[in-house]
Order: structure tokens, then C-alpha cells, then sequence
């Protein structure tokens, strides 16, 4: 690794191995050190369990490599480190992803029972958290853009708004950066909350780039340095991090830690992965070396890929290019947008978004993130190489010249479900008839579509990705909501959860 840094960047300065993956080298000094091991892993750091596989610092806590749980020596100055890098007061690793954070910092934010405001584009693990606390939910329902149908950022004047409606809320959860990139006014609405002492938590997974060191790059500020309480984040999305890693940030004192670590202990396991902490520390260690530099190529690419795609009319790209909307444009429902994702969309080339993907995995072997209706997601991070954005920018618009003068009527109309379907999303108004805690161990059934209006359903509906649920425990099945499901599945939609066969999970009556 080292040395592949070295040669992206060879103005750095160098460093030794140590110096950017230092509890890497803790937990090989220690390998070293002859000790026989009679616990676990059952692998004994003698059987390689597949090849390339980092066994032989796999290790357990024992004398010298620290307990994650009870943190007080190398685990505890690694969290210290990436605190300080990422601008907390604390950090916690998590190795069973955001998820994990998300569950415990929300049930830290407030006694089981309390008013809490969620935005309603929320993950699924933030219901789940939701449902776990026993909370009554007052939810926030996100704009939605017009051309594009996705969720736009939140403002601290509707939180604010929401807030005066339900003045016992003792908490505040958000989202943001979304799955597209789309951000809200976070430090407007920390604002708002604090000068009513009430904390904010902020799902950041998408967003653990967004530091005082992109920030120099141009990048839009995080929710850390906007003033968010909690902030949960997934490094492995757009940083040099292994898949299931994730950090938990504190910051003030609204938050008590202990109730965090209380909820840790529940929610994150006894047995956390040596590699997959040592990886966190060193995306720290790389970041704190070499992270003004990366960032700053990163920018440059990005700022590359802008000038090629700028003027593509049958591609649009969300703020960045089509129909004359020019690169920087700023929509009035997204004013704050995470340049490193890469919306596309593929209807006006007469393509859905499937199609697009297959082009691009098939001719220019590029597999995209997420394909939605006529909607492709492109994820760029810092860690791809330098040509990367340049030959996606070549083949956009490569395909834009080949494609017809005017997409088909009946393409148009089909690579509009999208935004049909966001837009009845959007116009639904959550009723809440019980909490989704006291849905819990009651006796459900499948329900008709035919018979579920005014029923109470008793499960978890949503699209996957984002798996944003559109349907929760303990809400009523309205006409509206009907609606929006069998628009879905007319045009194709899968709907995790239920639903594909014709019927609803309710309450049975």
C-alpha cells in the first residue's frame, strides 16, 4: 500500500509503513512475538482460511492488543487518532457497519418512549432504532425534485416548523448526504435544535469524506463541522476502508458517552475483526498523511469530468449538465450537493437506466452503483485512478452521439416512473395508528390489495437501494399509498418486503 501511495503521489513525503498504518504494525509486532496462541481464532494464525487474507493479524483481545469494549491502550489511541482527524470529541469503530452506530447512538439520544423528529428518507436501520426505543415518530417529509424525482435536503425552516407542531421532541435524526448526494442545511437546523438544548443525529454514511480536509478541496462542510451531536459514517463507502467498517462520532455534551457505549455493547459485536479495525486506523493514517493531496486530485478529476459533460443535452447529469441547466446550476430543492456522486440520467438518450448500466459494464467495462427507473448512480472516491472519471466523461459522451435525435414517446413515458413514482411518494402523508414497537408480536396476515386500504400494516415496505421504507410498522394503508404500490409493480418495481405477490402484511383484525 505504501508504496502504491508513493507513486500516486510521488510529490508526498515519504513515510515509513508505520507511520500510516500504525495499529497494523502494533498487531504485527505482536504476531511476532512467538506467543503460542491458545484462544482465538480457531485458525491459530497457522491456516490460512482463503488466500490473501490478513490471518496473521486476525488476533483476539488479549494482553497487549486492547478490548474495543473496555478500550485502553492501542484500540483506544487509534479511535483517539481518527477523532482528531475527523474533528470529534469521541469516536467509536464499529464493525458491523453504520447500522450499528445508528441503532445505538439513537437509542442514546433519549429516554425509551420519548417524541422524536426523523426525516422520513431515512434508512431502514434508523426505523429499526426507532422501533427498538419504543419512540413516537413525528417524521419530517423531505421535498422532492420535479425533473430529477429524488428526495431534496431538508431546511432548519421546516424542522423548525416541526418542532413548534411538537414541541415535547426530545431529539432530532436526519440523513444526509443521501444515496444520490443530495444534503441538508444541517448547521441551520443544529441552530434551531440547540437553542432548544435538543441533540442531533446525523446518518452521514455517505458522507465520511466530508472533513475539514475536503473541505480545502472544495467539498461541501460535514455534519461534524456543521454542528451535528451524533454523527454515524460509513468510510468504506468513499475512503480507503474495509467494507463493514464505520465510525461513531460524538461531539458536546447533549449526548451523554456512557449511554453510547452502554448501547454499543448490545448492538456491536463481542468479537470485533482486528483487520477491519486496523483498516479504519489506517484510512486515518493515509488521510492524515497524504489526505490534502488526495482530495486535491480528487477535486481536479471531478473538476475534469465537469468540463467534458457540460454541454451533453440527451445525458443530464444532476448539476452538472442537460437541457441547458449548466454545470454549477443550484436546484431549488437540493441546494447543497456532494460532488462525488454522479447522477445520470438516461431518458432523454431514449435509454433506461438498466440499459445505460449494461452499455457501460459491456463496452466500456464500467460497473455503476445503482440503476433506479431511468436513473444511474456512478460513486466516485478518492482512491480511484486518474484516468478513471476522464474515460467514464469519454464514454458519456460517446453515447450521447449515437443516441437517437429524440427519445421514443414510449420510452419517454416509461423512463418517467421514476419520478412518477417518487412524486406519489412524496405526496403521502404518514398515519401513524400505534407506535412500531407495539407492533411487534402481535399477530399479522397477508392482506389483498383489494382489502388493505384503511388496514394497519405490520411490516417494512421499500425500494432496494436506497431501502428508504415508504411503509411502516403501525401505519395505516391508505388509497394513496396503494396507489404508489401498484404503479411500482405495473412498471417493474421490486418492493422488498412484501407486496410482490399481491397482498400487504397487516395487523390481523
Amino acid at each position: 500500500m505504501q508504496k502504491e501511495m508513493e507513486n500516486t503521489l510521488p510529490e508526498c513525503r515519504r513515510m515509513r509503513e508505520e507511520d500510516t498504518h500504525i495499529l497494523q504494525s502494533r498487531l504485527s509486532a505482536y504476531a511476532g512475538e512467538g506467543m503460542y496462541p491458545f484462544h482465538m481464532p480457531g485458525h491459530k494464525r497457522r491456516m490460512q482460511p482463503a488466500p490473501g487474507l490478513p490471518f496473521a493479524w486476525d488476533l483476539t483481545e488479549v494482553p497487549g492488543t486492547d478490548d474495543l469494549h473496555d478500550a485502553a491502550g492501542i484500540l483506544k489511541e487509534a479511535m483517539e487518532r481518527t477523532a482528531d482527524q475527523c474533528g470529534a470529541d469521541r469516536t467509536w469503530y464499529l464493525v458491523n457497519g453504520s447500522t450499528c452506530g445508528l441503532l445505538a447512538g439513537i437509542r442514546a439520544l433519549a429516554a425509551g418512549g420519548s417524541h422524536v423528529l426523523c426525516a422520513r428518507n431515512c434508512h431502514k436501520a434508523v426505523y429499526h432504532a426507532l422501533g427498538l426505543s419504543g419512540y413516537h415518530v413525528h417524521w419530517i417529509v423531505p421535498p422532492v425534485d420535479p425533473d430529477w424525482g429524488i428526495c431534496g435536503g431538508i431546511s432548519a425552516v421546516q424542522v423548525a416548523a416541526a418542532l413548534r407542531r411538537h414541541p415535547s421532541v426530545k431529539a432530532v435524526i436526519l440523513t444526509s448526504p443521501t444515496y444520490e448526494g443530495v444534503l441538508s442545511d444541517i448547521e441551520g437546523i443544529c441552530s434551531v435544535c440547540h437553542a432548544r438544548d435538543i441533540p442531533v443525529l446525523v446518518d452521514e454514511a455517505h458522507g465520511a469524506h466530508l472533513m475539514p480536509l475536503s473541505r480545502r478541496a472544495g467539498f461541501p462542510a460535514g455534519a461534524l463541522e456543521c454542528g451535528a451531536d451524533v454523527v454515524v459514517q460509513s468510510p468504506h463507502k468513499t475512503l480507503p476502508s474495509l467494507t463493514q467498517t464505520a465510525l461513531l462520532h460524538l461531539q458536546g455534551s447533549r449526548v451523554d458517552p456512557r449511554r453510547i457505549e452502554d448501547e454499543l455493547d448490545i448492538f456491536e459485536t463481542s468479537s470485533p475483526s482486528y483487520p477491519l479495525m486496523a483498516s479504519l486506523d489506517g484510512c486515518t493514517g493515509i488521510l492524515r498523511v497524504y489526505g490534502e493531496e488526495l482530495f486535491r486530485k480528487w477535486a481536479d478529476r471531478l473538476g475534469r469530468f465537469d468540463n467534458t459533460v457540460r454541454d451533453l443535452q440527451k445525458i443530464r447529469i444532476l448539476n452538472r449538465s442537460g437541457g441547458g441547466e449548466g454545470q454549477n446550476q443550484k436546484r431549488q430543492n437540493m441546494p447543497l450537493y456532494d460532488p462525488g456522486k454522479i447522477l445520470i440520467d438516461a431518458a432523454p438518450a431514449g435509454m433506461t437506466g438498466a440499459e445505460l448500466a449494461a452499455l457501460l459494464r459491456e463496452r466500456w467495462k464500467m460497473e455503476t452503483e445503482m440503476t433506479q427507473g431511468n436513473l444511474v448512480l456512478a460513486m466516485t472516491s478518492l482512491c480511484d485512478d486518474e484516468e478513471a472519471l476522464d474515460r467514464l466523461a469519454a464514454a458519456l459522451v460517446d453515447i450521447e452521439a449515437a443516441a437517437p435525435k429524440t427519445a421514443p414517446k414510449t420510452q419517454e413515458k416509461k423512463d418517467g416512473d421514476s419520478a412518477e413514482i417518487c412524486h406519489l411518494l412524496s405526496g403521502l402523508r404518514p398515519v401513524s395508528v400505534c407506535r412500531m414497537a407495539d407492533v411487534r408480536g402481535r399477530e399479522t396476515e397477508a392482506v389483498p390489495f383489494y382489502a388493505a386500504e384503511g388496514r394497519i400494516c405490520s411490516g417494512y415496505l421499500y425500494f432496494y437501494p436506497p431501502g428508504i421504507p415508504f411503509l411502516a410498522p403501525g401505519e395505516l394503508i391508505s388509497a394513496g399509498t396503494l396507489k404508489m404500490i401498484g404503479t411500482a409493480l405495473d412498471r417493474g418495481r421490486s418492493i422488498y418486503r412484501g407486496a410482490k405477490d399481491g397482498t400487504l402484511p397487516c395487523l390481523r383484525e
